[in-house]
């Protein structure tokens, strides 16, 4: 034993670290399926304690929430106790019950997968392993319930029992898996697999996943569309058939406690009705009862029909009218719902300033068209042997729509509505984006620039020539050659030559600054430098540069080196002038205003050599000239 311990020892490793994650699998199943039949049980046992007429003890309240917990899953019932003596088939599955024991098994497999929240975390349990354990929990629990089922009234079919139960619980716990691993391509294309090959054809090959994410989604809103038109129509009737509604509610029973029995069984059952309503609208109808049909062109309903207020909304024995056929507008609306989402797949989605392009041409877009109308035809078939079936025998042995019926009638109404609408509507958008994204025209081009693209003399932009700012603000133009300026008007500080303002400008080039003194300039301005300035044509080659107001905002106390240097270093953009009164420099009529602070302290010349400065940090302004 101790020679063949180290040979046991990884089996046992490998045994103990898979066992926590299926251990907490198994448990998850078995408590969803649990709380499923808790729930049930408990409303029963309200029910059953507050009736003023109990025909049996707990055990047969208990045996009603286990056979109520199976016919969610569809699985059909078998009732014994029957006048006749003969047994009675129950098969009808509400759908609203069906949505809680999918939605646990759901969350009992996306939860036992455990995967982490950042990357540091634990692994995740492996998909096989959580999707075993929740499966087999689920399993064991809903056995046990329907093996004690079988020994009430209610009693299980059992070939429903190993058909339903496993279908239902493997198939919610794969959805759970799926989603906890973040929605994988890999499983569904390889569940796609078993399809027949032309419509591999269609499901694969290029932008495979784009094609089959339209089609669901179109499907999706084609059918809520289907739910929400049935619905409609099953309300319209109801409140026209309100009368007949209400005294079938109140001669089922007299306690108020039997009437809120009632009324659950009708709310679970108003996703059948609204079916049955939606596949009313298609054509095809449904069955009351063997041989007895309601389409909106014949309505005829069994005889002897059981008093119920759902039942009450079946329109009036007879051949259909007016009223009847406007039903038809349900499956239309979703047919164009359908088309419209595929026409969205088919163009894409066009870049900023560019034109709308076509994600798939006309034949792969009628295909997808085609593929919608085969999946709304395969939903809702399945839909619709989920809300019918028998509740009876003879004349009650079949009740809801026809499977194949309805679901024909799906793929014939979406695909003769929907193709048109997806073509008109992709051949739409595609003209639609082509107008608004068309070729966009260069920056700066249109106003502001001539006929060559040239740009215009406006100076409404800031970088236009002296003369195009005079001319946008209605005024002559206005000379900015310092020749001109000196023609025009004496600049001050004319005893500065030449040499020293080069100097000056060199200096503060060295600096870093993007404006210098221009000592030469007769108008009082300061110069920004000319390649901040995009280069014009015509007069602007003369003189490349743009005039900027000279008075400094800021007061003497921000006149330091480092303040001064990164405010006048930004780029700055004058607005235009609105009229001659805010154009800056001297005025018409105006003494000529005194050039701008240095940049950089200068030498002081008006101060004798002998004397001291008393200024010798450059923070006073010098004395205006005389």
């Amino acid at each position: 034993m101790t020679a063949r311990r180290p040979s046991l020892a990884p089996l046992l490793t490998r045994m103990r670290d898979r066992e926590p994650g299926l251990a907490a699998s198994l448990l998850a199943g078995a408590v969803a399926a649990g709380l499923g039949f808790a729930s049930y049980a408990a409303l029963l046992m309200v029910l059953w304690v507050s009736s003023p007429y109990p025909d049996s003890g707990p055990a047969g309240a208990l045996h009603v929430a286990a056979g109520l917990w199976l016919l969610a899953h569809g699985v059909e019932l078998v009732r014994t106790d029957t006048l006749s003596g003969t047994p009675m088939p129950v098969g009808v599955t509400p759908l609203l019950l069906l949505a809680l024991p999918v939605w646990r098994v759901y969350r009992a497999a996306r939860d036992a997968v455990d995967a982490p929240e950042d990357a540091d975390g634990p692994p995740p349990v492996p998909a096989r392993t959580v999707w075993t354990g929740v499966v087999l929990g689920y399993l064991g629990v809903g056995g046990a319930i329907a093996l004690y089922c079988s020994g009430g009234e209610l009693r299980p079919a059992w070939p429903w029992v190993t058909a339903c139960l496993p279908l239902v619980a493997a198939g919610s716990a794969a959805a759970g898996v799926w989603s906890a691993y973040g929605r994988p391509r890999e499983p569904v294309l390889r569940a796609l697999t078993v399809l027949p090959g032309p419509v591999q054809r269609v499901v694969f090959g290029a932008d495979a996943r784009a094609r089959v994410g339209t089609a669901v989604r179109a499907t999706g809103a084609a059918t809520a569309v289907l739910f929400g038109g049935g619905a409609l129509v099953l309300g319209v009737s109801l409140v026209w058939h309100g009368e007949a509604a209400q005294a079938s509610f109140l001669r089922l029973t007299e306690g108020w406690t039997g009437r809120f029995a009632v009324l659950l069984l009708g709310i679970a059952l108003i996703p059948n009705a609204a079916l049955w309503a939606a596949s009313y609208a298609l054509g095809p109808g449904f069955l009351l009862g063997t041989g007895h049909g309601v389409t909106p062109f014949a309505s005829d309903p069994a005889p002897l029909l059981p008093p119920f207020p759902l039942l009450a909304a079946v329109p009036d024995p007879g051949a259909g009218t007016l009223p009847n056929w406007l039903a038809g507008l349900v499956p239309v609306a979703a047919g164009v719902m359908a088309g419209w989402f595929v026409a969205r797949g088919a163009v894409g989605q066009p870049e900023p300033g560019g034109a709308a392009t076509a994600r798939w041409p006309l034949a792969r877009t009628a295909g997808v068209m085609l593929l919608t109308a085969t999946v709304c035809a395969v939903a809702f078939a399945l839909l619709a042997e989920l809300a019918g079936g028998p509740l009876g025998v003879a004349a009650l042995a079949r009740f809801g729509p026809v499977w194949w019926q309805t679901g024909g009638a799906v793929g014939a109404w979406t695909a003769v509505f929907g193709m048109p609408v997806a073509l008109v509507v992709r051949a739409w958008r595609l003209w639609h984006g082509r107008t608004r994204g068309g070729e966009i025209p260069a920056q700066g081009a249109g106003a502001g620039r001539d006929g060559k693209g040239a740009p215009a003399d406006t100076g409404t932009g800031g970088y236009g020539s002296g003369a195009g700012q005079g001319e946008a603000a209605g005024e002559p133009a206005q000379a900015t050659d310092p020749a001109e300026a000196e023609g025009t008007a004496e600049a001050p500080g004319e005893g500065r030559d030449e040499e020293e303002g080069r100097s000056r400008e060199e200096a503060a080039r060295a600096r870093g600054q993007d404006a210098a003194q221009a000592g030469e300039a007769g108008s009082g301005r300061i110069l920004a430098r000319p390649e901040n300035v995009p280069h014009a044509t015509g007069a602007a080659e003369e003189d490349p540069y743009e005039i900027l107001p000279a008075e400094d905002p800021f007061g003497p106390g921000w006149h330091d080196d480092l303040t001064r240097a990164s405010h006048w270093t930004a780029p700055r953009e004058p607005a235009a002038p609105r009229d001659a009164s805010d154009v800056p420099g001297p005025r018409p009529g105006s003494a000529p205003t005194p050039p701008a602070w240095p940049l950089s302290p200068e030498p002081r010349t008006d101060v004798p050599a002998d004397q001291p400065d008393p200024d010798p940090d450059g923070t006073e302004p010098p004395p205006a000239p005389r």
